[in-house]
């Protein structure tokens, strides 16, 4: 009776495991899941990282960087010969990183009158020298109107290369500035056409419109240089309508002779 109710027991603990799921033996031998191994056994002990090895010392040191002085402003030459060579030729000329063709001035040093735009157009260019084409046809009737042509002035671009779109700003058009002042004391014209609204806006601080139809006075080393301000010969010959305005203009340098 003994063994059939140890048998029963046996049978009675097996259906409970199954019932809770167990049903194949984990391993061959039993193991012991609550005894914690022992805290001197190599395997139990937990393995060590290996020490992460420091940067080398040339990895570790940042070196300082070296301040880089900003470069001062160009210097540009008092010489005139000198100065018409730098525009023809010089690297830090402002105004010739726009385009490999440079449009270079004509004519001397103490002209009459001096014809000024802030940059050549597309069409000078192509031709190679300013007021090229229709527009500079247009120009030489202007001038023979006052009694002038083109061999008794001084003709030049602030910019001996044209900028994309035809504008510039910021540090361009600072440097631009600096050598207006400059060209216009060593050309020591004796009276300034300012052609287009871009070099009326640069030389005398006025928008082209406002300017229409006065006298301006440019100061240049202390004195003043008279200055009339007119269109581009090649807006003139878009829009007609403002032809009256530029000869307008025109007409105050024929006051007082």
């Amino acid at each position: 009776m003994g063994g059939r109710n140890s048998a029963l027991l046996a049978e009675s603990i097996c259906d409970w495991w199954l019932l809770a799921g167990v049903d194949s033996l984990v391993g061959e031998h039993p193991a012991g899941w609550l005894v914690a191994p022992p805290a001197n056994d190599a395997a139990a002990r937990p393995k060590r990282l290996a020490p992460v090895e420091a940067d080398p010392p040339a990895l570790q040191r940042q070196e300082t960087p070296v301040p880089v002085e900003p470069a001062g402003p160009v210097a540009f030459p008092d010489d005139w010969t000198e100065f018409q060579d730098w525009l023809a030729n010089g690297g830090d000329v402002p105004g010739s990183q726009w385009d490999a063709r440079r449009i270079v001035p004509a004519g001397e040093a103490g002209a009459p009158l001096m014809l000024l735009t802030a940059w050549p157009e597309i069409d000078d260019q192509q031709e190679g020298a300013l007021f090229s084409g229709a527009a500079g046809q247009l120009l030489d009737a202007m001038l023979r109107a006052i009694g002038m042509s083109r061999a008794d002035c001084y003709v030049a671009s602030l910019a001996v290369t044209r900028p994309a779109g035809g504008r510039c700003d910021g540090e361009e058009a600072a440097g631009l500035d600096r050598l207006l002042w400059h060209h216009l004391r060593l050309a020591r014209p004796g009276r300034l056409l300012l052609i287009g609204g871009d070099i009326v806006r640069m030389a005398a601080a006025t928008s082209l419109v406002d300017a229409r139809g006065k006298l301006l006075e440019i100061n240049q080393d202390g004195g003043k240089v008279d200055a009339v301000a007119v269109a581009h010969p090649a807006m003139l010959l878009a829009r007609p309508a403002q032809k009256a305005a530029a000869w307008d203009s025109l007409k105050l340098f024929n006051r007082g002779r």
